[in-house]
């Protein structure tokens, strides 16, 4: 593949490579998924209201008063809320009775006989460690 320049100020972007590969999910992994193919519609429909629904499965300290405040070109979305990332991360699915799920799989080099160093890390662990 040849670069190809998007104009020749010298500030510009060069597109090295392009990917069209898809890699489909098999069906038995899309049928247990929280996302579903209807979830682009729904939000196309009335893309605020999506977001409004979606953040409303977090745990909020403080709820927000406006979905979105676009002041072109700032916008500020769920303008006065509050939350706490490590909460909604961890401490929520273990308050939810999923302490013992893995949360992270760890992955390092191989060792010296070839086999990864694997570390799975449950939900509880996270939470004692954080």
């Amino acid at each position: 593949m040849t670069a190809t320049p998007v104009d020749s100020s010298g500030d510009s972007i060069e597109n090295l490579g392009s990917e069209s590969r898809q890699f489909p999910p098999s069906a038995e992994f899309a049928a247990q998924a929280n996302a579903k193919a209807d979830i682009y519609a729904t939000a196309d429909t009335d893309r605020l209201a999506f977001w409004e629904t979606q953040a409303r499965e977090l745990t909020w300290d403080q709820p927000w008063s406006s979905v979105l405040d676009w002041q072109v070109p700032y916008a500020k979305w769920f303008v006065g809320g509050k939350l706490n990332a490590s909460v909604n991360a961890v401490d929520r699915h273990v308050l939810d009775g999923h302490g013992h799920e893995v949360a992270i799989i760890w992955e390092g080099e191989p060792m010296p006989n070839g086999v990864p160093e694997v570390r799975h890390i449950s939900y509880g662990e996270l939470l004692e460690d954080v």
